[in-house]
């Protein structure tokens, strides 16, 4: 049975306003689009010049307003999104050395660390809240402080869980895992390596929370190779050991993969398998419950040819970017026996769904307000999912007060109307920091405890998302 279904009314931790520009009849002011709505697009112009776009990430300031981190060949631009369809440029950080059309963003505890293909460019480290306080926007921003332990890198991979990064891609150790410790952004330290498996073009690292109990708890990565997906356990930075390859039989490019969130399955897309191979955009799906044993279930084809680059998985769905096909999102329901649909999509290039190195490169679909900065190679988008929800919704009349907003190392929570299941604290990335037990009277007040929390936004929502409050803790 499907996880998500077409209904009248978005998850109610939307807005309430209308969208800036609805998707009627297929389209949303001239882009082709299927349950998703345009709120804004900003060209390079906009975001402060350069002749190509890259990567985008998001991040959320400890007072509730959204930005989106957007990469460009000559730097990166920082843009107020909190409101979706009227977005500022705040300002812009120029690349280290020279320009390169790879630039890769992350962020952690409000640094965004910044890396390059750029020879030399290193890894700049950026403290986000000078964007809060800055004013005669744009400004021209300086890096913090920078990291020079490697030149060139073709991406950077955080663990927000530990406070480690992953360089990938960098001239040294083969081009494998280059790990540091990032826990202080000033004082950032070279703690470990893996090149037993050679260069890694992508990653995601992850505290293990999946079935496989020989690794519950442990730091492991899923490095995506060129030719194989590595995974590896991280856990002692200084020797890190390789638990198990695995690959597939049209290996084109292994570009880049994300977990499921019960860390059960796998999705990894491959860069060059449409063009070498003739075939749509192929997303491959791996059973990994047995992180010795990763079982190959199958893949989900598209109606289109473009070719797949990024993508991330939230609430049971996979947010893909595909260049020519822009971004196109995935129900996971079904996952488990090898089986994906395509249930809502937008189409940042109208113009044609080829395969050619062109359009969407990336999106970030983890802001509380559920909106998604999707970056091309020559605009910034944000849209916004509607009308896919989850099921089975809860009893409306139910209601959730959070006291205080903001909060320091202690909320309470009021409800009434009926019993809450499912109630989970959630942070900026989607992921679930906290779960509560279940509330089984019809009203009551719960104290929660969050202190052992770092500052930021988080939402405490049950599982359908039909009751969600945000939390602000200072």
């Amino acid at each position: 049975m499907k996880r998500f279904l077409l209904a009248a009314l978005s998850c109610a931790f939307l807005s309430t306003a209308s969208a800036q520009t609805p998707c009627v009849d297929g389209e949303a002011d001239g882009y082709p689009c299927l349950n998703t709505s345009l709120w804004s697009v900003m060209d390079l112009a906009d975001l402060g010049g350069g002749q190509n776009g890259n990567d985008c990430w998001g991040w959320v300031s400890p007072d509730g307003r959204e930005f989106a981190l957007m990469g460009k060949d000559n730097g990166t631009a920082f843009v107020e999104i909190t409101d979706p369809a009227n977005p500022v440029l705040i300002g812009t950080l120029a690349t280290h050395t020279t320009n390169s059309l790879w630039r890769d963003i992350k962020v952690y505890e409000n640094h965004a660390y910044i890396v390059s293909e750029a020879p030399g460019h290193g890894m700049q480290v950026f403290n986000l809240m000078q964007l809060t306080s800055a004013v005669d926007v744009p400004v021209i921003f300086e890096a913090t402080t920078h990291y020079d332990s490697f030149g060139n890198s073709h991406n950077i991979v955080i663990n927000e869980e530990t406070g480690y990064a992953y360089a990938v891609g960098t001239s040294t150790f083969g081009g494998g895992l280059h790990i540091i410790d990032i826990s202080d952004p000033l004082n950032l330290v070279l703690v470990g390596e893996f090149a037993e498996d050679g260069y890694t073009h992508d990653a995601q690292v992850v505290i293990y929370d999946g079935p496989d109990g020989a690794y519950s708890g442990k730091e492991i990565a899923f490095a995506y190779n060129e030719d194989n997906i590595a995974i590896v356990d991280v856990t002692d930075k200084t020797d890190c050991q390789l638990i198990s390859s695995v690959s597939y039989d049209l290996i084109g490019y292994t570009h880049q993969g994300w977990l499921t969130e019960d860390h059960r399955f796998m999705l990894v897309d491959d860069e060059l398998d449409e063009s070498d191979f003739e075939i749509n955009t192929r997303t491959y799906i791996y059973n990994v419950e047995d992180l010795t044993n990763p079982i190959e279930l199958g893949w989900f084809e598209s109606d289109i040819e473009s070719a797949d680059h990024n993508q991330y998985t939230l609430n049971g769905l996979a947010y893909q970017s595909n260049y020519m096909g822009g971004l196109r999102i995935l129900d996971l329901s079904d996952v488990e026996n090898g089986n994906l649909e395509e249930v809502a999509y937008f189409d940042t290039n109208p113009e044609s769904n080829g395969n050619f190195f062109w359009g969407s490169w990336s999106n970030y679909p983890y802001l509380p307000s559920q909106n998604i900065i999707v970056s091309t190679f020559s605009h910034m988008f944000v849209v916004r999912l509607e009308n896919i929800v989850s099921t089975p919704s809860i009893n409306p009349t139910e209601e959730l007060t959070v006291y205080p907003n903001p909060a320091s190392d202690q909320m309470s929570i009021e409800w009434e109307g009926g019993k809450l299941e499912s109630l989970s604290l959630i942070n900026s990335l989607g992921q679930t920091v906290r779960t509560l037990p279940e509330l089984n009277a019809a009203s009551g007040r719960m104290t929660i405890e969050l202190g052992d929390l770092p500052s930021g936004m988080y939402i405490l929502q049950n599982a359908s998302g039909s009751i969600t409050q945000r939390v602000i803790k200072q």
